[in-house]
């Protein structure tokens, strides 16, 4: 039976309950990486870790050069690792699958956290830092890869959003975890409690890991028809008694469209290699566009800011304990905002969302370093006060427009056969631009202090007229339909679709006879196996 279009449309906006709880069991990851990184910007407010290693916590105290080059290599140091872990996920996504890609960052996850609360020596504390990073970086390029290929194409972008909000949920559960801590008279305990909390969410996910299906369009890619339309049919809540004619045809046609660029994709890469994706002129694209999404992104300053908040609030004049909660509110807001951005990304647009983005930060990091340069060890008030408004702002924008933006748009422009290494390149940008900017970050605040904020300004205002210039938009598309945009062939096109176009491809679809044809109870047919 073939349906009306737009009855086949309402099937394609279903989130089943399976898929809405694989995604966000799958953002345990997400939450790992935003606690992970995030959490030792409360470290280095915390009296007890400066006196454990005998660091010093202010400026103009004996050897405060060499507490800066640990601040700075405890970011280093986990961004380094984060870029070696985000190229080895790159290979293991696409050669292992994204399952055992998950069972491998848990643990290593988990092995960072207790190194660094652990910790007896800061030798033992940077490499858990490493260790930490290397872990995260696998699970940053994962999880929203993962997230894009099992989500319906008309709410895309709401579910890999999620990564996006919980990641900052991670921010801020650091922040507060940080704050709640400073509190504590056992000064071992304000630091080590909120580094060990890191382990229980890459626990969680390892335990989680068994109920965790493998992706479909992987398993297409490998031969796997049969486990691949299993998965379709749970994603898609077939088995449902409230399941309708709707929801076994739009589940067919997904089925079908993915099959079929899967046969497309496996054919095209039995000739290609690494350097194909920048010789390529459509791979290549892909590849710059990736590229300035992650490196826009972070040079907006998003990650100078926060990291050294605490020692920004504190340069305006603000105490440790106002400091560590100014800090705390600060990514809350931002895991507001990131939910804000789920819910726009798909109503306005990846590209439209972003620019905003880009446009809002520029203007209100601009006013945010004039209030610095005019007010930082002054008591005027009015300025401090417009100073922590100015950084709540540029937040606000970062949060509702760009941060949750860059995972959706990097992790669905690249064909399934090269989305692992596509993901590891865009998030190795990620990694090596924070590394770049974080490890100068604390040598730079404290001797130029805000002119290191024009670094940011120029570069945010050039990007601004690349992204307008270059990026397509991607909102409403299936995955396989977003070559297109690129300029590579589509196998099958599914939901751009007029109401005869459908109609033709249904009949298609019904009347092949590849094989066996799997049959529900009411005898329809749902797929045909490669």
């Amino acid at each position: 039976m073939v349906l009306h279009s737009e009855t086949i449309k309402q099937a394609e906006r279903k989130i089943s309950a399976f898929n809405l709880a694989l995604v966000f069991a799958l953002t345990l990851g997400s939450l790992t990486y935003g606690y992970t990184f995030s959490i030792t910007s409360t470290t280095v407010g915390q009296p007890g870790w400066f006196a454990y290693f005998g660091l010093s916590p202010t400026a103009g105290t004996p050897n405060y050069s060499y507490t800066q080059a640990i601040e700075g290599s405890m970011n280093g140091l986990f961004c380094a690792g984060g870029f070696f872990g985000a190229i080895f996920a790159g290979w293991s996504c696409d050669a292992l699958g994204r399952k055992p890609t998950l069972w491998i960052a848990s643990p290593l996850a988990i092995t960072g956290g207790a190194l660094q609360a652990g910790a007896v020596h800061i030798a033992m504390f940077l490499i858990g830092r490493f260790i930490g990073g290397f872990a995260v970086g696998i699970l940053i390029v994962l999880i929203p890869l993962f997230q894009a290929e099992i989500a319906p194409p008309a709410a895309r972008g709401f579910l890999v959003s999620q990564h996006g909000v919980v990641l900052v949920a991670g921010y801020s559960l650091a922040a507060w975890t940080g704050f709640a801590c400073y509190f504590s008279e056992n000064q071992s305990f304000q630091w080590r409690f909120p580094l060990a909390e890191q382990c229980l969410w890459p626990l969680a996910l390892l335990i989680l890991s068994p109920w965790i299906p493998e992706s479909p369009r992987w398993l297409l890619l490998h031969d796997r028809a049969e486990e691949a339309w299993e998965i379709v049919s749970k994603l898609h809540n077939l088995d449902s008694k409230n399941t309708t004619d709707a929801d076994f045809t739009f589940a067919r046609e997904e089925f079908y469209q993915i099959r079929q660029q899967a046969i497309s994709d496996a054919s095209a890469s039995s000739q290609e290699t690494i350097w194909t994706l920048f010789t390529k002129p459509s791979y290549r694209k892909r590849m710059i566009c990736a590229f300035i999404v992650m490196f826009a992104s972070e040079s907006t300053g998003i990650l100078v800011v926060y990291n050294y908040s605490v020692l920004l609030y504190q340069s305006l004049g603000f105490n440790n304990q106002t400091s560590l909660l100014l800090s705390a509110l600060y990514v809350t807001v931002a895991c507001a905002g990131n939910f804000v951005s789920a819910i726009l990304v798909d109503r306005v647009g990846r590209v439209k969302l972003f620019l905003t983005g880009l446009i809002g930060c520029l203007v209100s990091l601009l006013l945010e370093a004039v209030m610095v340069a005019r007010y930082t060890g002054s008591t005027n008030q009015g300025g401090l006060r417009a100073g922590v408004f100015f950084l709540f702002l540029y937040i606000t924008f970062y949060g509702c427009c760009i941060d949750a933006t860059t995972y959706v748009y990097c992790s669905e422009i690249f064909p399934s056969h090269i989305r692992g290494r596509g993901m590891a390149w865009s998030l190795a940008i990620l990694f090596l631009s924070s590394l770049a900017y974080l490890e100068a970050a604390p040598t730079a605040l404290a001797n130029i202090s805000w002119k290191y904020y024009i670094l940011f300004l120029v570069l945010t205002l050039i990007h601004i007229f690349v992204v307008w210039w270059l990026f397509p938009e991607t909102k409403g598309r299936s995955l396989e339909e977003i070559g297109e945009l690129f300029g590579d062939e589509v196998a099958v096109k599914l939901t751009q679709l007029t109401a005869e176009e459908r109609e033709d491809l249904d009949r298609k679809i019904l009347s092949e006879k590849q094989g066996n044809v799997h049959h529900v109870e009411n005898g329809g047919d749902v797929a045909h196996k490669a």
